[in-house]
């Protein structure tokens, strides 16, 4: 490509050559352009129309140095049969930017960080979050500031007119892929009827499998030791058959992922996990807890399954500690709690140089679930991530509370479709919103001042 020197030289020089000649010149003014318009057109025109013409493909929603933030409201909606609460954050400009709390969460775990967002410029993304972090935590603690921080890329990229991914450095990827979760279905008939819709009228091309410790008989106590919360041998071998029979369903192209045992000590996951080596596993996920990488070393030495953890972990640093040790072979953060968007990305990086893949969990409303698929374009060890609505009633009303400013479906063919509109990509449908709005709190996006003083 030329440079801009380079294509003024060339423009200045075609002119000079066009002096000699009304021809030439006519010829110049008739190629020569400037936002879509030739120059010919623009001597022609009134100068009102001028002006409109040349500024056309100018942003004026926002001027992005002098943004600052005026307010942050929330609205809790009810999905999954939890409360998710949804952020707003407001700009002196009009523009806004959307994020979302975890799953389960508490809007105040966002509201309490409101005294230190006000007056700031949105853009400073990574300053604002280092000034916020220390309010978060592991598991749901870590929904208030990693939703805020949605909020703030959302922000971000809607000011410059460009899409989240481009605003991490670039995007490896156009389409994201994505896993169906089952829910932790116990009625195997169901399950098998679910799995070949999911493959071969959906589109997927991986599964999880959870709470397996529930399958056979239908009740906890038929595999695992009601005292000890240990997995029975009839409990192993049963997920063993389960598993069995799901991989003979779909054959050997669909990945499949297991989770929720019921157990987490480190000898009955190795006797599980050697068990389901044969059926070639895309990972066994929290095996042991993630507060102990010891104890899930021992596992993840023991087996030929991949294993992942991370999904309750907060901030990077918590994360290094696993990959330095490769404690698993996947990490695999909520979005929602590890941070944010850039955080999450980090956190893939460094895995990436030291060997160890990243997928992404997900349980979440389109907001965190859009800002999940700009990081997992912006991130090179992607593998995938978790979608979570399940069935025709779930799924339209999951995809009804918002929608892609490209006006593409959210998710399409067991994947999801990376957008190239500005911000995270999407608007939220407030007719859908208030039919799920959480019982305990029926606010809609309400002003928040009492939230407006520095308290600490």
């Amino acid at each position: 490509m030329k440079n801009y020197i380079s294509d003024n030289q060339d423009m200045k020089s075609e002119f000079e050559k066009s002096e000699n000649s009304n021809t030439g010149r006519r010829s110049f003014l008739r190629n020569a352009s400037i936002g879509g318009l030739s120059l010919a057109g623009f001597m022609s025109l009134p100068i009102e129309e001028t002006i409109a013409q040349s500024t056309s493909k100018v942003n004026r929603l926002s001027n992005p140095s002098d943004l600052k933030i005026t307010d942050l409201r929330t609205v809790t909606v009810m999905h999954l049969g939890r409360p998710i609460p949804l952020l707003k954050i407001d700009t002196n400009q009009g523009i806004y930017g959307l994020g979302e709390v975890r799953d389960g969460g508490d809007k105040r775990y966002a509201l309490m960080l409101k005294s230190r967002l006000i007056g700031q410029n949105p853009c400073n993304v990574e300053k604002i979050f280092k000034t916020i972090k220390q309010f978060g935590g592991h598991g749901r603690d870590g929904g208030g500031v990693s939703g805020v921080e949605m909020g703030l890329w959302d922000l971000a990229g809607k000011a410059y007119g460009v899409p989240v991914w481009m605003l991490l450095g670039g995007k490896y990827r156009d389409k994201v892929r994505l896993y169906a979760d089952t829910h932790g279905d116990t009625d195997i008939e169901m399950i098998k009827r679910k799995v070949k819709r999911r493959v071969e009228e959906e589109g997927f091309t991986w599964l999880k499998m959870t709470r397996l410790f529930n399958l056979g008989q239908g009740t906890p106590g038929s595999y695992m030791n009601t005292k000890s919360r240990l997995l029975t041998e009839q409990g192993i071998q049963g997920i063993v058959e389960y598993v069995a029979t799901i991989r003979n369903l779909v054959g050997n192209q669909i990945a499949i992922s297991v989770d929720h045992f019921g157990d987490k000590s480190v000898n009955n996951m190795i006797r599980l996990g050697k068990a389901l080596d044969p059926y070639r596993l895309a990972w066994m996920e929290e095996t042991v807890d993630w507060e102990t990488p010891k104890l899930l070393k021992m596992v993840t030495d023991s087996i030929d399954t991949p294993t992942a953890s991370g999904e309750n972990i907060y901030l990077k640093e918590t994360f290094i500690d696993l990959i330095d040790s490769h404690s698993v072979d996947i990490v695999h953060p909520d979005l929602a709690t590890a941070g944010g968007i850039l955080e999450t990305k980090k956190i893939g990086d460094y895995a990436h140089e030291k060997g160890v893949g990243l997928a992404l969990h997900n349980a979440s409303t389109p907001v965190s679930f859009m800002a999940n698929v700009h990081c997992a374009a912006a991130t090179e060890n992607f593998s995938v991530l978790e979608y979570h609505s399940d069935g025709d009633e779930e799924n339209a009303e999951w995809n009804s509370l918002a929608t892609k400013t490209d006006k593409t479906p959210l998710v399409s063919k067991g994947f999801a479709n990376v957008p190239d509109s500005p911000g995270l990509g999407i608007e939220l449908n407030e007719n859908a919103i208030k039919k799920l709005l959480y019982p305990k709190d029926k606010g809609f996006f309400e002003p928040t001042p009492e939230w407006d003083d520095w308290r600490i």
